[in-house]
């Protein structure tokens, strides 16, 4: 039987999980030559945290606390979605009770790093074939859970609570509520309008890797839903943390119709009932994200997500702004919420943010 050594970087209080994960890890490595160190690689947007233990390896150590993170569903769409061709992390070993794993370590070539407008037409072009690979999974009700109307105003309803009210310091009138209310309807009516398939909830710049081989490796799917065709196309051409000139956004999700028609995915649909698809949608989530990102900060110390909130605001005004059903919207967040905005630290001025991200160079 091999004897493990096992070290672990004195801290206080002591990290019960990380010195728990080490030596689960030494369990599950064979023949270890040296001491196991964690190197944390930092955590994602919940609560998972990444460790390398040894360099060169091929796995990383995950740590997926169970309180929060279902280990059963991160296996499970793993299986699912290999099975379509998608490159997803290899698994080498998981003890979904403790919530453990050793997943393949697919590098660090972000596509969030690696696009730029040399290559961003070649990259999006594998990007959205990679989505239309997802979407063309069987659905299961057993596995998947639906992007239901009452999903669909929880999520919603997080920008409420967390950016006007605990964020801004702006608790909601009866008034407000309204025409939120009003709002929140058209935009589920119009998520459920269009075709349902596989929905990978957070498919954007930094999910996606560049691997070695040429291929796109996607992670961070374990949150995988049933709901609107376009919600991974617009989270991957209005990325919230990477921003691209409007008439490139437009050519690709244009591009992605006509594939996704070709490929049965959606109904021959007009490019302009497709672009609402699109524009609601991805309004739908943004305005999601605004809440999410508060949170992030207030609840979680997560304070590196403030400074994408403008470049969400950015989307937001911009989408809202086009549709005369949506410009009352528009025009109370710019006559309320933007005035309190301007006055938080992270604020920069959103008619510009995201300039400076690969798109715009």
């Amino acid at each position: 039987m091999t004897t493990h050594h096992i070290t672990a970087a004195a801290s206080a209080p002591i990290d019960t999980r990380k010195l728990a994960l080490t030596n689960w890890v030494a369990q599950k490595t064979s023949k270890a030559e040296h001491p196991i160190e964690l190197i944390s690689l930092g955590s994602d947007a919940g609560f998972r945290r990444y460790f390398r233990y040894q360099t060169p390896s091929q796995w990383l150590a995950v740590d997926a606390p169970p309180a929060s993170e279902d280990t059963h569903q991160f296996l499970a769409i793993a299986r699912l979605i290999e099975r379509q061709g998608v490159r997803s992390p290899r698994i080498a070993a998981a003890d979904a009770s403790q919530g453990f794993l050793l997943v393949e370590d697919m590098g660090d070539r972000l596509f969030f790093r690696e696009v730029n407008t040399g290559n961003a037409d070649s990259l999006y072009r594998q990007a959205l074939s990679t989505l239309q690979q997802l979407q063309r999974c069987q659905d299961n009700t057993a596995l998947i859970p639906r992007y239901d109307r009452a999903l669909l105003r929880r999520e919603l309803e997080i920008f409420s609570e967390w950016f006007a009210d605990k964020l801004l310091g702006h608790p909601l009138s009866t008034t407000e509520k309204k025409l939120l209310d009003e709002l929140f309807i058209q935009l589920e009516d119009n998520a459920l309008a269009q075709p349902q398939t596989f929905v990978h909830r957070d498919y954007h710049s930094r999910n996606l890797l560049l691997l070695e081989d040429g291929e796109l490796g996607v992670i961070d799917f374990q949150g995988a839903l049933w709901g609107g065709v376009t919600y991974d196309l617009v989270s991957l051409l209005r990325d919230c943390y990477l921003h691209w000139p409007e008439e490139k956004v437009k050519a690709w999700a244009l591009d992605y119709r006509q594939q996704a028609i070709s490929a049965n995915i959606i109904p021959d649909v007009s490019e302009t009932e497709f672009l609402r698809w699109f524009d609601w949608l991805g309004l739908q989530r943004h305005i999601k994200v605004l809440g999410i990102f508060a949170r992030l900060n207030l609840r979680d110390g997560k304070t590196g997500y403030l400074n994408d909130l403008p470049l969400v605001i950015r989307y937001t005004l911009e989408v809202a702004g086009q549709y005369p059903e949506l410009q009352a919207f528009a025009a109370w967040f710019k006559q309320v919420l933007l005035p309190l905005a301007q006055q938080q630290p992270w604020y920069q001025d959103y008619q510009t943010a995201g300039n400076q991200t690969a798109g715009d160079q």
